[in-house]
């Protein structure tokens, strides 16, 4: 084996040549990576060797001998602590380049795609305030209440009481929060010892300035309760909902399964488009309205529809892309897993007078072919999986409806660039990608990939 040439504790320089997937800077020194935190692709840094493995190494970056030009001075001041945005030590420009060639070398690198077109990342109007909602761990520190984000690679509560990146709204009920927690005295949750009551703070924003705030607590029981309803309702005048999720489990998870009305209604509404949806407590919307609809619309255009096609919809969850497409498509057959998502796809669909889409709980790899037995014939497949992308057999099922078209949404390049090629194996040709930049700040990027069929289709 070649001998690591760095050491534990001791300084080097380094010149940082792109950015992980956490937002950190990689560089190499003798052709050894060296991951170091805080740098940006270009500079020269002096780096002092925190932790050696087999194939990489990190350190903490002591001096910037050289800057990018693309380095500014972050807004927040807590940033350094908190885990909860990893790059706004990078001009939002400078995020929009390094998360296109994040997307690019992923399609190189692990899709083997060269000359597969990345297009220019779609940024924000307003790269701050943008997301629409906010959970925070609770926490004690020197005998106070604190709410905020975990600090970087720890659960080290960093008490936030104005997040750049939230709506405005969700730091109100965050504060709100924190004020009237401290001055009932109830107990928080301490993750170690499992004891306390209250675990995180859940805000969520909709149409109209509409706040919902969700208390969620370690015990069924939430002590005074009568009062914190009272207080919070005085302190927080847009808030139509008030709701308390009990997670008794000694885990991360940050929502349990039972959810309670402690006063007003049990959603709130958003608007995505021309489409209102009701979200619940538990419900999943894309956190960053504006640019979930630069997403849509990407996808819908990348769909090609003319009003003559059957479209299946997979990974539906509550029907958003299955409502953006019934606008264009004949028919829209929307498939999810999970039944209550499902069941909010349907709501929706009503609601929004859309006629054409039919949702249906299951599992893609079995309903596909069912739908395909019964004479369902799909000229367009949209997918929009979670971070681990999908499973071969799911991928070969699309394949073998073949659909003229296959649309990939997707919130992790790696896997995506991965199922792309299986999917090349499968006839279909990967034609653009186009990023999209939902989650300024962070190291985050959307996907939505065109792909086509190079198979004539059989009738």
């Amino acid at each position: 084996m070649a001998k690591i040439p760095v050491e534990i504790n001791k300084e080097y320089e380094i010149r940082i040549s792109s950015l992980g997937s956490s937002g950190e800077g990689v560089g190499r020194m003798e052709g050894f990576t060296v991951f170091v935190q805080g740098a940006l692709p270009g500079e020269l840094v002096r780096v002092r060797i925190g932790e050696v493995k087999k194939s990489y190494a990190s350190g903490r970056l002591l001096k910037v001998l050289e800057a990018s030009p693309d380095r500014v001075e972050p807004k927040c001041p807590i940033y350094k602590e908190c885990g909860g945005c990893q790059l706004q030590h990078l001009s939002y420009e400078g995020q929009l380049k390094v998360k296109q060639q994040q997307v690019k070398d992923a399609m190189e690198r692990i899709g083997h795609q060269k000359d597969l077109p990345v297009l220019p990342v779609l940024g924000a109007e307003n790269p701050w305030n943008y997301r629409n909602k906010v959970a925070f761990p609770v926490g004690r520190e020197k005998g106070r209440t604190i709410i905020g984000c975990f600090a970087r690679g720890s659960h080290k509560i960093i008490d936030a009481s104005n997040c750049l990146i939230q709506d405005e709204l969700n730091n109100e009920a965050i504060n709100a929060v924190r004020e009237v927690v401290e001055k009932l005295g109830i107990p928080v949750y301490d993750e170690d010892r499992h004891t306390g009551i209250m675990r995180h703070v859940v805000a969520r924003t909709g149409i109209n300035g509409q706040l919902m705030v969700v208390l969620v607590t370690a015990v069924k029981e939430l002590r005074r309760e009568k009062e914190i309803v009272k207080m919070l309702r005085s302190r927080l005048p847009k808030m139509v909902s008030l709701q308390q999720n009990i997670q008794t489990y000694r885990n991360n998870v940050i929502l349990g399964r039972e959810t309670k009305l402690l006063w007003g209604r049990p959603t709130i509404k958003a608007k995505l488009g021309k489409f209102l949806f009701n979200v619940s407590a538990r419900s999943f919307f894309q956190v960053n309205t504006k640019q979930a609809e630069v997403l849509y619309d990407k996808a819908l255009e990348f769909a090609q529809l003319t009003g003559k096609e059957t479209v299946i919809d997979a990974y539906c969850g509550t029907g958003t892309i299955s409502l953006y497409l019934a606008q264009k498509a004949r028919k829209v057959y929307g498939v999810e897993i999970v039944s209550p998502a499902i069941k909010d796809a349907e709501k929706n669909a009503r609601e929004n007078n859309v006629r054409n889409a039919e949702f249906i709980v299951g599992d893609c790899t079995k309903v596909m072919p069912r739908l395909y037995k019964q004479g369902v014939r799909p000229d367009v497949v949209v997918v929009d999986p979670p971070r681990a992308g999908c499973t071969q057999q799911v991928l070969e099922t699309f394949a073998n409806m073949q659909p003229q078209r296959i649309v990939y949404v997707s919130c992790n390049p790696a896997t995506l660039a991965r199922d792309i090629e299986i999917l090349a194996g499968l006839g279909y040709k990967a034609e653009k990608v186009q990023p999209v930049d939902m989650f300024s700040a962070s190291s985050h990027v959307e996907s939505v990939c065109l792909l086509n069929s190079r198979i004539s289709r059989s009738n």
